[in-house]
């Protein structure tokens, strides 16, 4: 009788995991069943840890790019994702009105704390109503004609830098890693910007403090575990993993948290705040003045604000500035003509000013390149496709399917950008009448689309054309070893060992030696 029990309870324990299994399998061919119409890798198609590995490589940008040159516009990277390489369909993915929002794709790069939880900001708030209480409060800081405003701040960090590079390099030729120093440059602007004091790279010559490599390494985690959202949630997000090991974003937090006090101390401590610090507001005044002023905006907001700043606005500008300098130095004769342009608007040196730079039109160009050839982002943006599905590129996508479209792949479409979409040719913004050069604008997904646009755009463009006219104009720069130039893609481009020498150009030169 015993033994018949137990034959009897096994068999049940046997029957409920076999119905466990054939359920996972009924539910994982249903999912592929829905996609079976778009083409891809049979692989993908079955599970997402293959796109994850395809990040793990640093090399996604080019796996995507691959996939789409032999599957087409529309290509499925996963059991319920897929990827659009056609500009003409990013104003359907991602529209101005409400409609497709974003998924868990974003969570991985929200910082947590044990105390706080992962912070959703503007980027990553997955909810509408949560990300437009975010935006609107802040938006207006971000326009250009206030980003200008700090045009004195950025002309400080130049002087500095302006006297590292001489000090350093161009006395006595030395050679160094040119996008460190951009890098270094990017960061501090920043930190001018948003806390009215650097951060002390470009002083320094180093990482001070390891924020630089506390970034990359919050990045190079966060990338991978974007693919399997959940595994984010498993391995970093809790309470149990963050005691056995303290997440990079951790460190990012504990510095923010610590200048927002002391400058939260410092209003709680004079009534007159505000108009104390009227007139040289940094980026941290005026959020703190914006969630004092509104009683509906929580005090995490400010954080949400802060954090902001610190990770997205110093690294993606980095990724711009070392894109442009590298293609100007592999092609001396787009930097020739950038060089003459320069000297012919008779912009000042040392330090260009906004007015004369503004509106040139090769140094439009270049911007415009180096940011289509590298954007700062080269994964997918993901959406949802809502009710009723969408019809892209000859393809029906079904409601709840994950779609994106990865800024790399978009912004080397050939039909828009030309046959030689992969080389770098600044004056393809300058050729065509208005129809195709607004189908070129239009299709660079550098900074996103459509509402959920990127916030910082002003910032990142005001100082790349602050500091490549400086550059450019005052010294004369050579790369020593171009084939050790290293670009990984790890959510953000990490672009490294760019090693040049650099000599100080007399006041009175006007051709650059190249």
């Amino acid at each position: 009788m015993a033994y018949g029990s137990q034959l009897t309870l096994l068999s049940g324990g046997q029957s409920i995991i076999i119905l466990l299994i054939v359920s996972f399998l009924a539910w994982r061919f249903r999912v592929w069943f829905r996609l079976r119409h778009i083409p891809g890798p049979l692989g993908a198609s079955l599970t997402n840890f293959v796109r994850m590995s395809w990040v793990f490589t640093k090399k996604a940008h080019l796996i995507h790019q691959e996939l789409h040159q032999k599957y087409g516009d529309v290509v499925r990277f996963g059991p319920n994702m897929v990827s659009i390489s056609d500009p003409a369909s990013i104003h359907i993915i991602y529209p101005m009105r409400k409609g497709l929002v974003k998924n868990d794709f974003y969570v991985p790069l929200r910082p947590y704390t044990r105390n706080r939880g992962a912070i959703p900001n503007v980027f990553t708030a997955l909810d509408e109503d949560l990300h437009m209480k975010l935006k609107y409060p802040v938006a207006s800081l971000f326009s250009l004609s206030n980003v200008s405003k700090f045009e004195v701040l950025v002309d400080e960090v130049l002087s500095v830098i302006d006297e590292q590079l001489d000090r350093r390099f161009a006395s006595h030729g030395e050679i160094f890693d040119l996008t460190e120093w951009l890098q270094f440059f990017a960061f501090d602007v920043m930190g001018t910007m948003t806390f009215s004091k650097r951060y002390g790279f470009l002083e320094e010559g180093k990482d001070v403090g390891g924020m630089l490599n506390a970034i990359g390494q919050f990045m190079k985690q966060a990338a991978p575990v974007m693919q399997n959202p959940w595994l984010d949630r498993v391995l970093y997000k809790n309470r149990i993993a963050d005691s056995l090991k303290r997440t990079p974003g951790s460190d990012i937090m504990k510095f923010v948290v610590a200048a927002i006090n002391e400058r939260q101390k410092s209003a709680s401590e004079d009534e007159d705040f505000t108009k104390a610090r009227k007139g040289k507001n940094d980026f941290l005044d005026e959020y703190i003045i914006t969630q004092k002023k509104d009683s509906n905006i929580p005090p995490w907001f400010v954080t949400a604000w802060t954090i902001s700043n610190v990770l997205a606005g110093s690294d993606s500008v980095g990724t711009v500035m070392k894109t442009t300098m590298y293609n100007l130095l592999t092609n001396p004769r787009t930097l020739e003509k950038l060089h003459a342009e320069l000297v012919a608007a008779n912009v000042s040196r040392p330090r260009p000013r906004w007015s004369e730079v503004h509106n040139l039109p090769y140094l439009d160009a270049v911007v415009q390149e180096a940011l289509r050839v590298h954007p700062p982002f080269a994964l997918p943006f993901e959406r949802i496709v809502p009710e009723g599905g969408l019809h892209i590129s000859g393809q029906y996508i079904p409601a709840n399917t994950v779609i994106g479209a990865s800024p790399y792949v978009v912004n080397r479409h050939k039909p828009t950008y030309g046959d030689d979409a992969e080389l770098w040719r600044p004056e393809r913004w300058l050729e065509g009448g208005p129809e195709v050069r607004k189908k070129r604008d239009d299709g660079l997904l550098t900074f996103g689309a459509g509402r959920r646009i990127c916030l910082g755009k002003h910032i990142g463009i005001f100082e790349v054309k602050k500091l490549i006219p400086f550059l450019v104009l005052n010294y004369d720069i050579s790369i020593v070893k171009p084939e050790t130039f290293l670009a990984e893609n790890e959510w953000f481009f990490r672009q490294s060992n760019l090693l040049a020498q650099i000599r100080r150009r007399p006041l009175e030169s006007v051709e650059p030696n190249v």
